[in-house]
């Protein structure tokens, strides 16, 4: 019988080992903000306890006192109501509701990913002459890139961080909606291609830990991890040294062709960062000659550019990464771009009449040319 009750524990034994492995990096972070944010998941577990367990105790005693073949148990069906167990049953889940939602609205606004940090640590302030270290952060296919715009470098698949120096950082991505996780850091932090989102946090601890990818964007999606390296100020610099003596500049180039979709990449380092080259990928543009997001919406608000957009528009060369908007072999060229793709109208669209246009066709007068307008049409000359 014994051996028996043995097998019957082998699955459990299997789980409880399974789990012994797992790294609880979320209830133990290196940062303050981590810290925060791990806090506040803890208190709201408890206060949740609080009603989750009497429910399932007294859910299993009463299904153990009334039973069908326990006698002892007092058979009353014309009972109803009671004043004092209504007070219970509303009250204490309210309570709980009310404590969850101040802690949450408190959290919520002290740990905004947008709002820089007041601080380093629970007993440690930010000196008034620190600078905060600026990282922009690109999610590629299935890569990161990590630009130092202080220091004019970047990385792939490493992001160096000095300890108890405060952080900001930029957020895109290239091609498709990706997540920014860094359990010991800060959190997750979403990055989509043509926008930027921000995130604040400091590291108070020095080591090595894993970021990575939180949300699924592809077949490369389970190898789109990177190391998280805390160090001391002089570790960082040389870091920063190291990364300036690496052979290859990070230029427009050089970055359409690390946009490319690759899986697993080793750790590289750039130099000589294009300084423009982190707008231009929120702005969707690094490709030469291609119109930027923000200039193509200041032109729809406008109203557009009537006829002549039609002309704006330039075929793709096959080497180049995809468009996430539009057609997959042809973009919106940029304005100042336009008179260089002109040889390209005859391929790109038929010829079309540009004569001034006459009678329905023509634009209205506005307000300072109508006086003229009319001035000529009760001249002598005009009848």
């Amino acid at each position: 019988m014994k051996p028996l009750r043995f097998v019957k524990l082998l699955p459990l034994l299997a789980i409880l080992l399974g789990l012994s492995a797992c790294d609880m990096v979320v209830l133990n972070p290196a940062g303050d903000v981590a810290a925060q944010q791990r806090d506040l998941l803890v208190m709201s577990t408890w206060l949740m306890l609080l009603i989750i367990v009497p429910v399932m105790a007294l859910t299993v005693i009463f299904a153990w006192r009334y039973r069908h073949n326990n006698r002892e148990a007092r058979y009353e069906p014309d009972w109803h109501h009671s004043m004092r167990l209504e007070l219970v049953i509303w009250s204490a889940p309210l309570l709980i509701i009310i404590c969850l939602g101040a802690l949450t609205w408190l959290g919520t606004h002290l740990l905004d990913p947008y709002r820089p940090i007041d601080r380093l640590s629970a007993d440690k302030e930010i000196p008034a002459d620190t600078r905060a270290l600026q990282v922009d952060v690109v999610a590629l296919d299935w890569k990161w890139l990590f630009i130092y715009p202080q220091y004019g470098v970047a990385t792939v698949n490493e992001m160096a961080v000095p300890v108890n120096r405060p952080l900001a950082l930029r957020i895109t991505a290239s091609s498709v909606m990706n997540a920014f996780y860094a359990p010991h850091l800060a959190g997750m932090i979403y990055a989509m291609p043509g926008m930027e989102t921000r995130l604040h946090g400091v590291l108070n601890e020095a080591g090595d830990s894993e970021g990575i990818s939180a949300n699924y964007s592809g077949a490369g999606f389970s190898g789109m991890k990177f190391k998280l390296r805390g160090m001391s100020d002089t570790e960082f610099q040389r870091w920063v040294t190291n990364a300036r003596a690496a052979q290859q500049s990070l230029t427009r180039d050089a970055y359409l062709q690390l946009a490319k979709p690759s899986e697993r990449e080793p750790v590289r380092y750039f130099t000589d960062v294009d300084k423009q080259l982190y707008d231009l990928i929120v702005g969707m543009c690094v490709e030469p000659g291609k119109m930027c997001m923000h200039d193509m919406m200041a032109i729809d608000e406008r109203g557009g550019m009537g006829k002549a957009g039609i002309y704006n528009v330039a075929r793709r060369s096959d080497d180049l990464p995809r468009a996430v908007f539009g057609s997959d072999n042809s973009h919106v060229i940029g304005i100042c771009a336009a008179p260089l793709v002109r040889t390209f109208e005859d391929d790109l669209l038929p010829q079309v009449d540009r004569s001034p246009l006459r009678g329905a066709g023509l634009p209205r007068p506005t307000a300072s040319r109508s006086g003229s307008l009319l001035a000529d049409i009760e001249s002598p000359s005009s009848r």
